[in-house]
C-alpha cells in the first residue's frame, strides 16, 4: 500500500473516533446568530471543508507551476 494512502486512511479512522466521541450539543456564535447543532455535524462540515480548501490550494498550485 502507498504511504499516501495509509495517511490518508489513518486520517479517516481519526476522525471517525473523533466523531463518535464528541456527539453531544454544541453551540456555535457566528456574528449575531447563535447555531445550536450537534457536534457530529459540526465537525463533519468542517472537515469537509478542511479538505475542499486544501483541494483547491493544491489546484491553484499545481496550475500556477504548470504555467511558469
Amino acid at each position: 500500500m502507498k504511504p499516501k494512502m495509509v495517511a490518508i486512511l489513518i486520517l479517516a479512522i481519526l476522525l471517525t473516533v473523533i466523531v463518535v466521541q464528541n456527539s453531544n450539543v454544541a453551540e456555535l456564535h457566528l456574528l449575531f446568530w447563535k447555531l445550536s447543532m450537534s457536534m457530529i455535524i459540526l465537525i463533519f462540515f468542517v472537515a469537509i471543508i478542511g479538505f475542499a480548501m486544501g483541494y483547491l490550494a493544491h489546484h491553484f498550485i499545481g496550475e500556477r507551476k504548470r504555467n511558469k
